[in-house]
């Protein structure tokens, strides 16, 4: 076979297991060998729609059983996968879809809205997307995919303002999922639950690839419920599932929490912020196992892994490399740390992402020619190599599971007539985590109040992203150099909150 990517991974499950039910959604369910005719005659259907080699394919919309079909047929042209972030504004999305170039753009009825006029064939949800899969009987395509070309352009936030494309190939995607099999023990048999929004790498390259790479089944759901999770684990007798911190809390919560059967329970894993340990131990007295890691966009994503046999004696660390990647902690100057020292953590690997899409600047700042990654998080190793998250991205707001980078709002905030000055920070709050507060200086004789600025910032980025609060100062802490010193706000705020 020819097609050394993703993309053919169902022809060669529908080989092996066709009459597996690989996908479930809204009572239907296909099997592997439908999952393969239906990509495959949407691999037809983009094809004559323009869709070349190298071409890019947008998808815009809540976890559906498309999503998996336009991953895979993308994938049977050659061409490269981009799942776009639902939950952004419609600047933020045009931004994307003219940075990655896309050929093809598939819509969510719901998402319509959201991208608005563009110059490319839309393929919205529903009966036009019918229309477009080629009737069958079909022959199998085999266009020559290398391991080493992009599969798929996720889209990250910088630090400095415009999202960047992270690309992975789809050895990075094949790799990551052998160290996820490795790490969980998946097995054949998996009933894997997907409520994490498939558009984050995590949900798709944690819970549903390496699923469906040995077999399993997955049950897509399109937006989170904790007592429809709950349902739904009995109901299927789900065996495997992630989510984040902010979701596994809600589902700890709710009023039927005491009395689910979560017997069929065999793994939980958490990642997208850190873990309170009192939602480890919530679902450790249930007797479910409950793991975590550490990763990112970059590798695709994973880099610590804390596996069942540990899980109890070492909860809270995010464990030990995955199996086929190497990590390290890096002082300031690139040498060694010791156990107990803080270290910016390096990774490297089969994993690791080929760069941002059309970025060679930005790429080179994060990736050394040797293919060391360099996260920007800080870790901290104790005698036996386990690893703990001490800090992130200087600035890095993980509200339930989402990326916030300051500069993004504060980039929008000073676009406001009456903003002088404006610092963004997170704050910690009981349900997501933490939460975005903007500490704003007024022009001189302007007025706005904190809804005026709030509403200002509704629309033009994502509203995850649009602080609680807003408090307003006279002026803001500053270094020599003339830097805001962020950490003295949020120092400030801490002793505002006690």
């Amino acid at each position: 076979m020819r097609n050394q990517g993703v993309g053919s991974w169902t022809l060669r499950r529908a080989r092996m297991s066709p009459d597996r039910v690989a996908v479930v959604y809204e009572e239907r369910e296909w099997t592997y060998a439908q999952l393969h005719e239906r990509a495959t005659r949407l691999a037809y259907g983009l094809a004559s729609l323009g869709v070349r080699h190298g071409d890019r394919v947008a998808y815009l919309g809540p976890n559906h059983h498309t999503f998996l079909e336009a991953l895979f047929a993308t994938g049977q042209l050659g061409a490269i996968y981009v799942p776009l972030n639902w939950r952004l504004a419609p600047p933020e999305l045009a931004y994307q879809l003219s940075d990655c170039g896309a050929r093809v753009i598939i819509v969510a009825p719901s998402c319509a809205g959201l991208v608005g006029e563009v110059n490319i064939p839309t393929v919205p949800l529903g009966e036009p997307y019918e229309q477009i899969l080629a009737p069958p009987p079909l022959s199998d395509l085999d266009e020559h995919v290398d391991p080493d070309e992009t599969c798929m352009i996720l889209y990250t936030s910088g630090t400095t303002g415009r999202a960047k494309g992270a690309m992975l190939t789809h050895a990075n995607i094949t790799w990551n999922s052998v160290n996820l099999l490795i790490d969980v023990d998946l097995a054949s048999d998996e009933v894997t639950l997907v409520v994490a929004p498939m558009f984050h790498v995590a949900a798709l390259n944690q819970t549903v690839l390496p699923t469906l790479l040995k077999g399993g089944r997955v049950i897509l759901v399109p937006s989170f419920d904790p007592e429809q999770v709950l349902r739904l684990i009995a109901r299927h007798r789900v065996t495997y599932l992630f989510g984040v911190p902010t979701m596994f809390l809600a589902m700890a919560r709710t009023p039927g929490w005491a009395e689910a059967d979560l017997s069929s329970v065999r793994s939980a894993i958490c990642g997208g912020a850190p873990v309170p340990t009192a939602v480890i131990a919530a679902y450790q007295e249930r007797g479910v196992t409950f793991m975590q890691g550490y990763g990112l966009t970059e590798a695709a994503p994973g880099v610590l892994f804390l596996r069942r046999d540990e899980s109890v004696r070492k909860a809270g660390s995010a464990g030990t490399p995955v199996f086929f990647t190497d990590v390290r902690l890096a002082r300031p100057d690139g040498g060694a740390v010791q156990p107990g020292e803080p270290g910016e953590i390096l990774a490297h690997g089969p994993n690791i992402m080929a760069g941002y899409w059309q970025r060679p600047e930005e790429t080179a700042e994060v990736l050394s020619s040797d293919g060391w990654l360099r996260t920007g998080d800080i870790g901290v190793a104790d005698e036996d190599g386990f690893i703990t998250i001490r800090d992130r991205t200087k600035d890095l707001i993980i509200s339930g599971g989402e990326n916030i980078y300051p500069a993004e709002v504060e980039e929008v905030l000073y676009r406001h007539p009456a903003v002088a000055e404006c610092a963004v920070v997170g704050v910690p709050d009981d349900h997501w985590g933490e939460v975005g507060c903007a500490v704003v200086v007024l022009r001189d004789g302007a007025a706005a109040d904190a809804d005026e600025l709030m509403s200002f910032l509704n629309g033009r980025i994502a509203r995850f992203k649009v602080p609680k609060s807003v408090l307003f100062t006279d002026s803001l802490p500053r270094t020599a150099s003339g830097k805001v010193l962020k950490s003295a706000i949020r120092k400030k705020l801490a002793l505002r909150q006690s």
